[in-house]
């Protein structure tokens, strides 16, 4: 399966960093995870230093976790629930919504860890705290990792950042997308070698000996409909310039999406192309937009969102397009790859909105196909969140709807070094 891995020495093989994916469908999840494991040995001969595994919702989590520990436990266990699956560059794996795959590294000269910490009614602190033990399960307390994989349930992936941010610096690159099911009904969930939970968050430090590439944006353009948010509460988006919020995101789609006249209405669907955009910074004179991904429209006017608006923010409407959706995968993918420095690339893991998943479903071949080659053939493992985390072009790292990421790992090399206050 890797060539060119194949003809080095073991001392060369130790010394670079490899990645391998590998995938399941196997309605037993005994034999799936058993499957992945056989995948794994096969393109290296000693256990990973750090395992993704995400799997369709379909999937029962209970069942999983236990053979995942025993197939892949560790210090460095990051699991979470996909919408309907998973891609890698074999292809798009959502037909049963079950599906299963994972991506490991082995990097002897690197460090990895992986902690979860149930949220409660503290996610600031669930965030600080899981950053803060998963270093110690990499042998780094004290120290700032080169990246953060990150995994939290839907609903307060802001405060979840900013937890992790007050441990390990704000300019701290963090990556990630939240867990998702498959019909938007709560039942997401995610696991480390320390247990499984519907309501947590799971991080993963790492310390690569390589260097790495990240590129986080959206596949979507603003528009001149805008407004200031008058009226909030939680992520419920009530005011727009002081009349209702739905009223005005009606006007904006020219009534394609209109208020209901009674009961409130899911429109996770009909807006995944019609986002809001939430005016995040200027970088030479052009607006940068974060996406918030309105969910259900309510009579009185409200319109709950996956993401967090503050009152005085400026708003617009985004537009995207199929097309867009397709191409901008690749074009994160190449310019991920290019941050390498033209250092051999070893894979990569890509986070894609499982919204925007959702609405090219039958085109999602292309998008595999996209990245595939802008990543000319690295094994990349591919999770479709309802929440996406990235660092903006202003070194910020947040948390937005709608988005897609791309990190790559490079073969060998020394990495950089990212500085952190």
């Amino acid at each position: 399966m890797f060539p060119e891995i194949a003809t080095q020495t073991r001392l060369e093989r130790d010394a670079a960093l490899v990645v391998g994916t590998a995938t399941s469908t196997l309605t037993d999840t005994r034999d799936a995870v058993h499957d992945l494991k056989r995948q794994l040995e096969i393109q290296h001969d000693r256990p990973a230093d750090f395992v993704a595994l995400h799997h369709g919702s379909a999937r029962p989590v209970a069942e999983l976790w236990p053979h995942a520990v025993k197939a892949f436990g560790g210090n460095a266990l990051h699991g979470a629930s996909s919408c309907l699956g998973i891609m890698t560059e074999k292809g798009v794996f959502n037909e049963s919504g079950a599906a299963l795959g994972a991506f490991a590294i082995w990097d002897s000269k690197g460090a990895y860890g992986s902690a979860m910490v149930i949220i409660d009614n503290d996610p600031w602190q669930a965030g600080a705290e899981a950053v803060r033990r998963a270093l110690e399960r990499a042998d780094r307390s004290g120290e700032s990792p080169d990246l953060v994989w990150l995994t939290a349930t839907p609903g307060h992936e802001e405060a979840v950042l900013e937890g992790i941010k007050n441990v390990i610096g704000r300019s701290a690159l963090i990556v990630g997308g939240s867990a998702a099911d498959n019909v938007v009904a709560g039942g997401w969930s995610v696991f480390s070698s320390e247990g499984v939970a519907g309501a947590a968050v799971v991080v993963s430090v790492l310390f690569p000996s390589t260097p790495f590439g990240c590129e986080f944006e959206s596949g979507y353009a603003h528009t001149q409909k805008r407004g200031i948010v008058t009226s909030v509460e939680g992520r419920r988006l009530l005011g727009i310039d002081g009349r209702p919020a739905a009223e005005v995101y009606a006007e904006w789609t020219g009534w394609r999406i209109a208020v209901p006249a009674m009961g409130a209405r899911s429109i996770l669907s009909e807006a995944t192309l019609s986002p809001i955009g939430r005016r995040h910074a200027d970088i030479a004179g052009i607006p940068i937009h974060l996406l918030a991904h309105p969910a259900v429209i309510h009579p009185d006017g409200g319109i709950d969102l996956f993401a967090n608006v503050d009152v005085g923010e400026e708003i617009c409407l985004m537009e995207g397009a199929e097309a867009s959706l397709i191409e901008r995968a690749g074009r994160i993918a190449a310019n991920s790859r290019e941050q390498l420095g033209g250092a051999p690339a070893a894979g990569a893991l890509v986070v894609y909105c499982g919204g925007c998943m959702l609405a090219i479903r039958e085109r999602m071949s292309e998008v595999v196909d996209s990245v595939n080659k802008h990543l000319q053939g690295t094994p990349f493992l591919g999770v479709f969140s309802f929440g996406e985390q990235g660092e903006m072009l202003d070194g910020n790292s947040m948390h937005g709807n709608l988005m897609i990421s791309c990190t790559t790992f490079g073969r060998n090399g020394a990495p950089e070094p990212r500085v952190f206050p």
